[in-house]
């Protein structure tokens, strides 16, 4: 397993998109971050972060995988239920997989109902929608800077 494989399986997932924060992680949203969307799993791309993979598992999931062997709290947001994988030997490819498609869906799970109308669109509308939305975030940012 590695980063390339994860970012295949993700973004076979509906609605992902990536995005590059915090220098090095590559995060995988459940919608666009500028609708609303939030965030499932990130990788570490440099490999000077804590971890290989974080992965949100829910309550019940969190306490079974940290007790394997090179899972543990994600830094910052094991209260909200994520792990970390410390090595990618650390679970089966198939493994990897059926925890980011239950990150994926348990996120869903936890959207806004207007962010889950957007996802509902048609391709062409939700994508007009997430432009306009990111000009308005750009001019608000552009506005408070200046």
């Amino acid at each position: 397993m590695d980063n390339e494989r994860i970012r295949t399986i993700c973004l076979a997932l509906s609605h992902v998109s990536e995005t590059l924060n915090w220098g090095h992680h590559l995060v995988y949203w459940v919608g666009d971050r500028a609708i609303g969307g939030k965030m499932f799993a990130m990788t570490d791309l440099d490999g000077t972060g804590i971890g290989v993979l974080w992965f949100h598992c829910g309550a019940e999931r969190f306490y079974e995988l940290l007790e394997r062997q090179g899972i543990f709290g994600a830094p910052h947001l094991a209260r909200a239920h994520w792990v970390a994988v410390e090595r990618w030997d650390t679970l089966r490819t198939r493994e990897y997989e059926e925890e980011l498609r239950r990150a994926h869906a348990l996120i869903y799970e936890k959207l806004p109902k207007k962010t889950k109308a957007v996802l509902a669109l048609p391709e062409k509308e939700r994508a007009k929608i997430i432009r306009e939305r990111k000009k308005q975030l750009a001019a608000k940012e552009k506005a408070k800077r200046g």
